[in-house]
């Protein structure tokens, strides 16, 4: 059997293949609801094989929203719709996994197709809450620096969302640490130049994103696993970097972290990333075999040779795609029979199988 179609576990949960579905902002909710748009797009990717589909970045607070489109589970009123998603795509031998998410000082902001940009909060938009009060783009509103008392009140908003998680029926939480949203923010030394206990050295920068992995952990069920979503590098001289985040994942290792997913980028605008195919793989190999916490590796990856080579070669434990799920729902059914292995279909898809 090929290394892309063999089981993997994390805690009571083992996964059927090591194709995870990407959270992928899809900007097509409302007041945070999930609807049949979410649905059919999740549910999509279960039929066609994948073993673990996430949900795209799903906001804690409704001033956590990227946008007023965002998925959000900051109300109870939230879980049944959820719960529906989750029922059907477990109905496929898939499990459902939520990315938890604040925007910080990349919130209010139109989503991509009807401009992506910020919102005043004169026009309908809302204030934003950053490490320290420097706007992402120059000549917009500037975010406020949160207090203790708000960044006590982030971690809440963290803890009541994994409740709700729970009772949606999710399996795996992902924390999102990166693309330059909150808990990004305060890692990076670009963006955090507070003085007190959350900002100067690395210790500091990281204690967010540790409190708030610390709370949630203990507010999730033991046998069930949290995964951060990282951007390992700011691709910016002075920025956060790959030595930084291997320190970070040392230090969610020992607090019960069961993998890191591997990105990079999105502290500030204008970078030039080199988004070659694999690009980021390199970052998973990395902090993989310098802590020994299993990685997820994304990025360019399109082919089922390039995602079992990956894996062959001991660079991550799973493929995370998803621009190629947006062309290819049923990328794994077609993986299998490229690496020549076996996977299930759905029965009412036999038909087309050979």
């Amino acid at each position: 059997m090929s290394k892309l179609f063999s089981p993997v576990s994390f805690r009571t949960l083992t996964l059927k293949n090591r194709i995870m579905v990407s959270p992928m902002c899809e900007y097509s909710s409302v007041d945070g609801f999930a609807n049949d748009w979410h649905l059919v797009h999740l549910g999509s990717r279960a039929v066609g094989g994948a073993a673990l589909v996430f949900t795209e970045a799903t906001a804690v607070s409704a001033a956590g929203r990227i946008s007023p489109d965002d998925l959000g589970i900051y109300e109870d009123e939230h879980i049944p719709q959820l719960q529906r998603i989750v029922s059907f795509i477990h109905s496929q031998g898939a499990y459902a996994g939520i990315q938890l998410a604040h925007a910080g000082r990349k919130g209010s902001h139109r989503a991509p197709w009807k401009g992506n940009d910020q919102i005043p909060v004169t026009s309908g938009g809302w204030p934003v809450p950053a490490p320290s009060a420097i706007p992402f783009l120059e000549g917009t509103e500037s975010p406020f620096s949160l207090d203790i008392a708000g960044i006590g009140k982030i971690g809440d908003d963290f803890c009541s969302a994994a409740r709700r998680a729970r009772k949606a029926g999710f399996d795996i939480i992902e924390l999102h640490a990166a693309h330059g949203y909150l808990m990004h923010e305060f890692l990076s030394p670009l963006s955090n130049h507070r003085l007190d206990a959350y900002g100067g050295n690395l210790e500091n920068r990281m204690r967010l994103t540790l409190d708030i992995f610390s709370r949630v952990r203990e507010v999730w069920p033991d046998e069930l696993p949290v995964f951060v979503r990282i951007s390992a590098t700011d691709w910016v001289e002075g920025g956060w970097e790959i030595e930084q985040s291997v320190k970070l994942s040392n230090a969610l290792k020992q607090l019960g972290a069961d993998l890191v997913d591997c990105s990079s980028g999105g502290i500030i605008p204008g970078v030039n990333i080199p988004a070659v195919p694999g690009y980021q793989v390199p970052f998973a190999e990395r902090i993989r075999k310098d802590t020994g916490l299993p990685t997820g590796a994304l990025g360019k990856i399109t082919s089922a040779q390039q995602a079992e080579d990956i894996l062959e070669g001991g660079q991550a434990d799973l493929i995370i795609m998803a621009r190629e799920f947006l062309r290819d729902p049923y990328f794994p059914l077609h993986a299998a029979a490229i690496l020549q292995t076996e996977t299930p279909w759905p029965v009412q898809y036999l038909r087309a199988k050979s």
